[in-house]
C-alpha cells in the first residue's frame, strides 16, 4: 500500500514517543505525574455544564449544526471580545465556530497556500502550525525564537527570497511553549510587515486570558495580553483563534473560534464545509453560557495557576535548577542542565523511565526549542512539589 507524500513531514512525532516512554513506565510500576500535555485538571465552569445538561433533553439540539445554528454563539464571541478590546466585531462575517483552534491552525493554510509557498512559523511552536502547511503542500520558513531577543521573532532576519514565496505568517502570544508575552508594539511592527509583503497574519491565542501580572491596556488595565486586532483594528490582514480550553477548562469539548478579516472567515469556512458540521449545539450552549457568564471562574483559575506557578518554579530553584518565572500560559519553559543540552528526548524518557515525572521534550516543538524542556502545571501544588523532588533524585545520579 502507498500512502501520500504528504504524510512524510509528520512522521517525526516527539510526542508519540513520549506516549510510549509514559505506558512503558506505568507497566514498570512507576507512579506517573504526567505534566507533559496542557490539559487542564481543573473542571468547566457549573453554569456552563448546566447548559450543556439541559441541552441533552431537547432533541431540537440532536441534528446537524450547520452554520445558522451556531448564531446565538457567534454573538457571545462577538461581544466577549468586544467587552475585553474594546474592538467592534461582527458575528455574521468575522466570527467562525471551531472544533477547538488546533483546527483553526490546520486548516486554515488549506485556504491560504498553494504548493511550494512557504509559511512563516515560529520556532518552537506548537506542532498543529507546521502540520497545517505541510498537510497543503507549503514549505515551512522557521523564525527561531531565542531567549536574548524575548522569544519574538527576528522580522529583518527572513530572506528576502523566502518573503517572496511566503503566504503567510503564524504567531502565537502569550507563547506555547516559552510562556513569552508579545508587546503590542512587536504586533504593531508584525502587522506592518505583513501588510508591506502581502501576508496573512495568524495570530494563535489560546492564553489571552493567561495572564499573571498586570498590563496597561487602553481604556483600562487588564490582566490579559493584547490581541491582534489592537495592531490591526480594521482586521486587513490578520485572523485570531481562540479556544475554551484553557481560560474555561473546556478542553475535552473542542469548542473554540476565528475572529478576523472577513475574506480570511469566508475561506476558512469554505474548507470546513468540506470537512465537518459544527459541534453538537448543546456544547455550543455550554461555550455561550461560559462567555456570556460572571468572568469570575477566569479569574480563579488563573490564580490557582499563579499559585502553582510559584510552588514549582521555587521548588526547582531550590534544587538548584534555575528557571525563569513565566508570567503567563499554564507552563515553565525550562533551559536544561549542560549535561542534557543537546538532547531533550532522551532526558525525558529516562526521567520518566526512571521517576514516572513525565514532561515535555523541547524538541518536540522545533530545532530551537532543543535544550529546553516544558512542564505543565496540570496537578495540584503539593503533586508538583512531589514531582520536583522525584526530578531532585533523578538530577543527583
Amino acid at each position: 500500500m502507498q500512502l501520500s507524500q504528504r504524510l512524510a513531514p509528520l512522521s517525526f512525532n516527539v510526542f508519540a514517543d513520549m506516549d510510549r516512554a509514559k505506558a512503558l513506565a506505568k507497566v514498570a510500576g512507576q507512579d506517573l505525574i504526567d505534566l507533559s500535555l496542557g490539559s487542564s485538571d481543573l473542571p468547566a465552569p457549573s453554569k456552563a455544564l448546566e447548559a450543556i445538561a439541559q441541552s441533552l433533553s431537547d432533541s431540537t439540539t440532536h441534528g446537524y449544526s450547520l452554520f445558522s445554528n451556531t448564531q446565538a454563539f457567534r454573538q457571545a464571541a462577538a461581544q466577549w471580545y468586544t467587552d475585553k478590546f474594546d474592538i467592534p466585531i461582527d458575528p455574521e462575517t468575522e466570527v467562525l465556530p471551531l472544533i477547538g483552534s488546533q483546527e483553526g491552525t490546520a486548516h486554515l493554510p488549506l485556504a491560504i497556500l498553494n504548493p511550494g509557498d512557504f509559511a512563516l512559523l515560529q520556532d518552537p511552536s506548537y506542532p498543529s502550525h507546521s502540520g497545517g502547511v505541510f498537510l497543503a503542500g507549503g514549505q515551512v520558513y522557521p523564525m527561531p525564537l531565542l531567549a536574548e531577543n524575548g522569544f519574538l521573532p527576528v522580522l529583518a532576519d527572513i530572506p528576502p527570497a523566502v518573503l517572496s514565496q511566503a503566504k503567510m505568517m503564524v504567531l502565537s502570544y502569550p507563547h506555547n511553549p516559552t510562556t513569552a508575552i508579545a508587546p503590542l508594539s512587536f504586533l504593531q511592527e508584525t502587522v506592518a510587515f505583513c501588510q508591506k509583503h502581502n501576508l496573512v497574519l495568524v495570530h494563535d491565542a489560546p492564553y489571552l486570558d493567561f495572564v499573571f501580572d498586570t498590563f496597561s491596556q487602553a481604556p483600562k488595565k487588564q490582566s490579559i495580553a493584547p490581541s491582534i486586532f489592537q495592531a490591526d483594528p480594521e482586521k486587513t490582514v490578520s485572523i485570531e483563534f481562540f479556544t475554551m480550553s484553557k481560560s474555561y477548562s473546556m478542553g475535552g469539548f473542542r469548542v473554540g473560534y476565528a475572529i478576523g478579516n472577513t475574506e480570511l472567515i469566508q475561506a476558512l469556512r469554505q474548507v470546513k464545509a468540506c470537512i465537518d458540521f459544527n459541534q453538537y449545539q448543546g456544547i455550543l450552549n455550554g461555550a455561550i453560557a461560559a462567555l456570556t457568564g460572571l468572568q469570575e471562574v477566569v479569574r480563579e483559575t488563573v490564580d490557582i495557576f499563579r499559585q502553582r506557578r510559584d510552588v514549582f518554579v521555587g521548588a526547582l530553584h531550590k534544587i538548584g535548577w534555575p528557571v525563569p518565572i513565566p508570567s503567563a500560559t499554564m507552563y515553565v519553559w525550562a533551559k536544561l542542565p549542560e549535561a542534557w543540552a543537546n538532547n531533550s528526548v532522551e532526558f525525558c524518557v529516562d526521567l520518566v523511565k526512571n521517576t514516572g515525572v513525565a514532561v515535555a521534550p523541547g524538541a518536540g516543538f522545533g530545532k530551537a526549542g532543543e535544550g529546553y524542556v516544558r512542564f505543565a502545571l496540570v496537578h495540584k501544588s503539593e503533586i508538583l512539589s512531589r514531582a520536583v523532588e522525584k526530578i531532585s533524585v533523578f538530577l543527583q545520579k
